[in-house]
């Protein structure tokens, strides 16, 4: 997945924002199967389970069957097609979701070899906001940072002032 560019910017914002609100005490729920991120989070002291690479739009089961006081989807919930159910199955009480905010400049991602590698959705923040709304989730952080490129031209140059990642933690309404 990152045989080119290894994203550590990316990476750095999203652990400063995970442990500015989640003890490593918490037990995390990682939507998504093991991956680069996932070893970051265990080698900064939380204890992390993920998910197996089931078809999560249709499978839910983890989602309830597994123990967490804390769920995470970081850059997930664009490759799905249905995020409401999964946040309707989330058993936590604390949430953290990291997603790529949708370019005007740019089309929606597509890998053309990997059919899992596929951008869905292209949120814009107020729409993850909303779906967080709408499944009982109330947000007490977000954040928007940019990612620029190291290319020339114009897409390259909006890169520096627009934001291209959101993140939000959130809590259950009860």
């Amino acid at each position: 997945m990152y045989e080119k560019t290894f994203p550590n910017k990316r990476f750095k914002h999203t652990l400063e924002f995970l442990q500015k609100h989640i003890a490593t005490s918490e037990t995390i729920f990682d939507l998504g199967v093991p991956n680069p991120f996932s070893k970051i989070m265990i080698e900064n002291g939380y204890t992390v389970k993920n998910t197996t690479g089931e078809d999560l739009d249709n499978n839910q089961t983890a989602l309830q069957n597994e123990e967490y006081s804390v769920f995470t989807a970081f850059e997930i919930f664009e490759h799905l097609l249905n995020p409401y159910t999964i946040l309707q199955n989330v058993t936590s009480d604390k949430l953290v979701i990291s997603i790529p905010l949708r370019l005007w400049f740019s089309p929606a991602y597509r890998s053309k070899t990997d059919m899992w590698d596929r951008h869905y959705h292209e949120f814009e923040d107020w729409q993850l906001d909303w779906l967080l709304e709408k499944t009982g989730w109330k947000i007490i952080a977000r954040e928007k940072f940019t990612h620029p490129v190291k290319k020339i031209g114009f897409r390259p140059l909006l890169r520096f002032f627009t934001p291209r990642y959101y993140f939000v933690y959130a809590e259950k309404i009860k």
